[in-house]
């Protein structure tokens, strides 16, 4: 090929029969031909073999199994079965071009038409990709995913408080994302790579939070059969993150703020200290300056903990985040989709980003994983998603004459089909005359019997 010409397509060709025989194609395709799937696997890694071919022949139906998982696997790719005829009335066959595949070519294989198949298959494999490269150009190290000026404000927040040990205080919604911006503080910090432990204060029951927390000695209540040590021993050298910490009853509090004063705990039917070094983040949705006014939070812990602070931004003013974490949830849990499920409608996109998100990326990870299993379509609907109302408010407003108009028309041609198209029948059916069914024809531009098929 020469210096000037277009660089071909990647083909991959799995054929798994002894003697793989790929057909001559243009030099528009450069075919990488495999024979076994480890070899399928190896080349898959590279994410410019966007599409791949593979035949269904009678000698290789004892490894549908083996191929059905292959495929599952890698259901981001555009795959085209090359079918024996007689094969396509197997169930098995079916099942795999149904859910696998985008389109398939019955053998023997005629050049011409299979380069137009995979022409198709290869644009459709682009048009995802980029659909996607939004999501997949962010550091994959990066937790937080989001490019707003709100999330842009947190990473910029986390970085300055990850350098120090001071205790560090996490507000937002719930669902959006608090303990791993925690994880973020930890991971940033110089306590990397040190323990990481997580506790929701509002899960624990309260009888059982201070063990939890600090542990216990043998004994030292009912079913504390040996000596246990609690969460913050744990993290000894790393990070303690207390989500819902607005919720810890009272009487852990003052425990909870002599161990941010000492650095010491005590465990439960223990009469003796001990030292620990652990950072302590903690995280709620609760007010808790409202909380200090009602009694309900010691004023003194509130201001141990609220050394440094930082809010999570709601789903809502986090401007474009709404998009593009779908799509990160999309290829995050991939696995749970249909193969034929490709991706978002555009007016699926627009959806998402009309929505309040009341429950924040909590629900839209909740959204998006439902969607993607119950999806019939090749691509996600706002209606999959539950989001149809969504759209509402984007729509033009027809006025009350374009609906009377719209209900008139519609009402006439579906008592035209079920009178097939006899416009006595039909005219009685709407209880009206047939004159006035043939001046309401003319006006909605509907065809009548003798002239051409009624339009839907």
């Amino acid at each position: 090929m020469d210096s000037g010409a277009l660089k071909a397509h990647r083909l991959l060709w799995v054929d798994l029969s002894e003697h793989p025989e790929p057909p001559d194609l243009t030099n528009s395709w450069e075919i990488l031909v495999v024979s076994c799937l480890a070899e399928a696997e190896a080349i898959l890694r590279d994410p410019s073999v966007m599409i791949g071919v593979f035949p269904l022949k009678h000698d290789l139906l004892s490894q549908l199994p083996t191929l059905e998982r292959f495929l599952q696997q890698h259901g981001t790719r555009e795959w085209i079965a090359l079918v024996e005829p007689e094969l396509l009335w197997d169930p098995r066959v079916r099942e795999i071009l149904r859910h696998w595949c985008y389109d398939f070519h019955s053998l023997p294989v005629d050049t011409y038409r299979l380069e137009v198949v995979l022409g198709h298959a290869f644009g459709m494999a682009e048009l995802l990709m980029h659909s996607g490269m939004h999501c997949n150009s962010l550091d994959q190290q990066d937790p937080l995913t989001g490019e707003s000026p709100p999330m842009d404000q947190v990473r910029r927040t986390i970085c300055k408080v990850a350098r120090v040990a001071a205790p560090v205080l996490i507000t937002g919604e719930s669902g959006t994302g608090k303990e791993l911006a925690a994880r973020a503080v930890h991971d940033a910090s110089p306590r990397a790579g040190r323990p990481f432990e997580a506790i929701n204060c509002a899960a624990v029951p309260s009888a059982l939070i201070q063990s939890e927390l600090f542990g216990h000695e043998r004994g030292a209540f009912t079913g504390a059969h040996r000596t246990r040590g609690g969460r913050v021993q744990s993290a000894h050298g790393g990070t303690l993150f207390l989500d819902e910490i607005g919720d810890l009853p009272l009487e852990v509090q003052a425990s909870l703020l002599r161990f941010l004063q000492n650095q010491t705990v005590q465990k439960v039917g223990s009469d003796h200290e001990e030292k620990v070094d652990v950072r302590v983040v903690a995280a709620t949705h609760v007010n808790l300056t409202e909380a200090v006014k009602e009694g309900r939070f010691r004023e003194d812990l509130f201001y141990r903990l609220d050394v440094l602070h930082f809010e999570m931004p709601p789903l809502r003013e986090r401007d474009g985040d709404g998009v593009l974490l779908a799509h990160h949830f999309f290829q995050a849990f991939a696995r749970d989709r249909s193969a034929r499920v490709k991706g978002f409608s555009a007016s699926a996109l627009e959806a998402i980003r009309q929505h309040h998100w009341p429950g924040n990326v909590r629900e839209l990870i909740n959204r998006v994983r439902r969607a993607m299993v119950l999806c019939e379509n090749r691509f996600i609907q706002p209606e999959d998603l539950g989001l149809e109302d969504a759209l509402e408010n984007t729509l033009p407003q027809a006025s009350l004459e374009e609906v009377r108009a719209e209900a008139e028309r519609t009402a006439i041609v579906r008592a035209l089909r079920a009178c097939e198209g006899n416009v006595s029948a039909a005219a009685r059916r709407l209880n009206v005359s047939r004159i006035t069914l043939y001046r309401l024809a003319r006006r909605h531009e509907i065809p009548l019997q003798g002239q051409t098929a009624v339009k839907s």
